[in-house]
């Protein structure tokens, strides 16, 4: 290759001098030799080295460009779509328990109802409030003829005790919430608002396969064991509220979440 290129460049040589004295002898230039021609068109390694060198500042400013704007819009976008996902998932998930909680409830509201139907004097009647299957009130009229309440209710003209179950999203994974609307009742478990003291109406001590009937046939039984009255005088006009029944519950699931269900100390009340 060496051998071929000074060949090259004497030819071009010994060209470049006839052109130069048929310049001086008065005759026309002749045209570039091949060497020339094609060292034209060869750019040199000096000069591209030149061309496309960068200078450490330039190199890092550049890299620091690049990864800033391919790992920001990475993240945003991994971001973006994980909130998506959590946001679809959730919306997934909420359908699905409101499905669960119609379901179970529109199946044990039409048992109960298709029950009582059947006996002449059903234990309890169960009916929705302003026809909201998440709502209920409940007329019990059973309870323990031996027992000191039933004959509260004789002598004060009471048919049944009347009370109201609201039932939260996460029904039946979660216990519903159950109150004494009337008569107001003194012990019997039977607290301040009407809250009741059942551990099965507790997160703790709720479970999924408990129905409504077995809910309302416990409460009976917890009336006349916890020996509830019926006061024949309202002491101070006193009457049970929602709101005052839902504060006395969230202090009794605190208190026995602290000590279990067991007696608690008198200062806790």
């Amino acid at each position: 290759m060496a051998t071929a290129l000074k060949k090259l460049f004497r030819s071009s040589d010994r060209g470049g001098d006839d052109r130069e004295r048929s310049q001086h002898d008065g005759g026309s230039p002749s045209r570039p030799s091949s060497a020339r021609r094609f060292l034209s068109h060869c750019a040199s390694p000096r000069s591209s080295r030149r061309d496309s060198k960068v200078s450490p500042a330039e190199g890092a400013s550049a890299a620091r460009k690049g990864h800033r704007s391919h790992s920001s819009s990475g993240f945003f976008k991994s971001k973006s779509s994980t909130s998506k996902d959590n946001s679809a998932l959730t919306e997934n998930v909420t359908k699905h328990n409101h499905a669960i909680r119609t379901r179970r409830l529109m199946k044990e509201f039409h048992e109960i109802c298709k029950a009582s139907q059947n006996v002449e004097d059903p234990p309890f009647l169960a009916e929705l409030v302003e026809d909201n299957l998440y709502e209920w009130n409940i007329k019990l009229f059973q309870i323990d003829p031996e027992s000191a309440f039933y004959k509260d209710m004789q002598e004060s003209g009471i048919e049944y005790v009347l009370l109201n179950v609201t039932f939260p999203d996460t029904f039946p994974f979660a216990p519903p919430f159950m109150r004494v609307i009337s008569p107001l009742i003194e012990k019997g478990f039977v607290m301040d608002g009407g809250a009741i003291c059942m551990e099965l109406l507790t997160p703790r001590g709720w479970a999924s396969a408990y129905t409504v009937e077995a809910i309302i046939m416990q409460f009976a039984a917890s009336l006349v064991k916890g020996q509830g009255r019926i006061p024949r005088k309202c002491k101070g006009g006193k009457e049970f509220s929602r709101k005052q029944a839902e504060a006395s519950f969230r202090s009794l699931v605190k208190t026995h979440e602290k000590y279990g269900w067991v007696t608690p100390p008198m200062s806790d009340g």
